[in-house]
């Protein structure tokens, strides 16, 4: 069996290429959502109307010793979030892959813009991180869809301060609906725009953000009554924890959120998840969020040890606090992922045998123990006076494989 991959372009026959038009008219099999396969239900092909990967593959399999040749088709370019990524190394077949025209080169056109400078992002069954996009880069072009819709995403860029950037949205293009929408973010979240949707955001304020090393001070955050990890142990836990920038990672015990704030400054593609069960501590950590305007940083109310349960696998987990359940939050973390990286910080002896006595009963991890006492100095008259702060251990457990 031999299998087309066609990109269908934005959805009006006419765009397809001489060359797609070729492969489908050849091909007895023809495979793709309703959208896509409803110029061709008048032949004598089998059709399939799906548009899972798992399925497709299922449907070659059942024909993969045939020799014939099957058409899947898929929206836009084949190599532009594209389904046919999903679609490599179909067992008993060999694949072509044919290109079409991208909803972004489509859009640009229309527009009258050229696209070599786009940042392009997808929220179309994607988490990418939308509003550090837009903060970053003066054009964005994304794909939408489902929940992330074009209302959806310009209050999502409203709520970071990004109401004023301009923001043009192409709906149902290629089709005789075909419309295309300008406003502020702030004035496009109050419409409903339905239909199929692309976005071309501009802000002339952009500007990158380098990588910050960490070690924020510690008058930058809200602190109220909630415990903060200090700016010198916050330096130490977080270079020992290494995040790397696309990682999932779990702050369990959050407080005041500084610790939270910090590893999302470094994971600007990947996610933290900050868990807090003090109520007075939950507020904070909302403030520290908003002042940040950190969209990757999710705050879970709740006893850890149950909420976690529900989260994404974690790359790296910091721990200032478990509430005496240490070793069930150490459990469901490594049952998600043994390969975890744990960095813990603890002030009591209890605290740090607890620690200890749980990492002797698994020698696949290595752990290191630091301790730090760090004074600050304080003006006295025309002196400076040292004035010591609580000894705090840093524990980094490591597999030992991946040392």
């Amino acid at each position: 069996m031999h299998i087309y991959i066609i990109g269908i372009g934005p959805g009006n026959p006419e765009l397809l290429t001489i060359e797609a038009k070729k492969a489908i008219a050849q091909s007895s099999i023809l495979v793709g959502d309703k959208r896509m396969i409803s110029a061709e239900t008048k032949t004598d092909k089998e059709v399939y109307e799906t548009y899972n990967s798992s399925e497709i593959r299922r449907i070659a399999a059942a024909h993969a010793d045939r020799n014939d040749t099957m058409a899947v088709l898929v929206s836009g370019d084949v190599g532009f979030f594209s389904l046919a990524s999903l679609l490599k190394d179909i067992p008993g077949c060999t694949v072509t892959r044919i290109p079409g025209i991208s909803s972004l080169v489509y859009f640009a056109a229309k527009l009258q813009t050229p696209w070599q400078d786009v940042y392009c992002i997808s929220r179309h069954g994607r988490q990418t991180p939308f509003v550090w996009a837009v903060q970053c880069h003066p054009k964005v072009f994304c794909l939408t869809g489902g929940h992330d819709s074009v209302s959806a995403l310009c209050q999502e860029l409203c709520q970071y301060g990004l109401q004023d950037v301009v923001v043009q949205v192409g709906l149902n293009l290629s089709y005789p609906q075909e419309r295309i929408v300008s406003g502020t973010a702030e004035t496009l979240a109050q419409q409903h725009l339905s239909g199929l949707a692309v976005m071309m955001i501009y802000n002339d304020k952009a500007s990158p953000r380098p990588m910050p090393f960490p070690g924020l001070d510690d008058t930058l955050f809200h602190r109220g009554d909630a415990p903060m990890t200090k700016q010198d142990i916050r330096c130490i836990a977080i270079s020992k924890l290494r995040p790397q920038p696309n990682d999932v990672v779990y702050d369990v015990g959050a407080g005041t959120g500084s610790c939270s704030v910090e590893l999302a400054l470094q994971v600007p593609w990947g996610h933290v998840y900050a868990m807090e069960v003090n109520p007075a501590a939950l507020q904070v950590l909302a403030q520290n969020k908003e002042r940040f305007a950190l969209p990757q940083l999710t705050i879970v109310a709740g006893d850890a040890a149950e909420t976690m349960k529900s989260l994404p696998m974690p790359q790296r987990v910091f721990i200032g606090g478990t509430k005496g359940k240490l070793e069930r939050i150490l459990q469901i973390i490594y049952q998600k992922n043994p390969a975890c990286v744990v960095v813990m910080t603890a002030i009591t002896i209890e605290t740090l045998a607890a620690i200890t006595a749980y990492y002797a009963k698994y020698p696949a991890y290595d752990l290191d123990i630091t301790q730090a006492s760090i004074a600050k100095g304080k003006s006295v008259g025309p002196y400076h006076m040292m004035m010591g702060q609580n000894p705090v251990y840093i524990l980094t457990a490591t597999p030992k494989e991946i040392l």
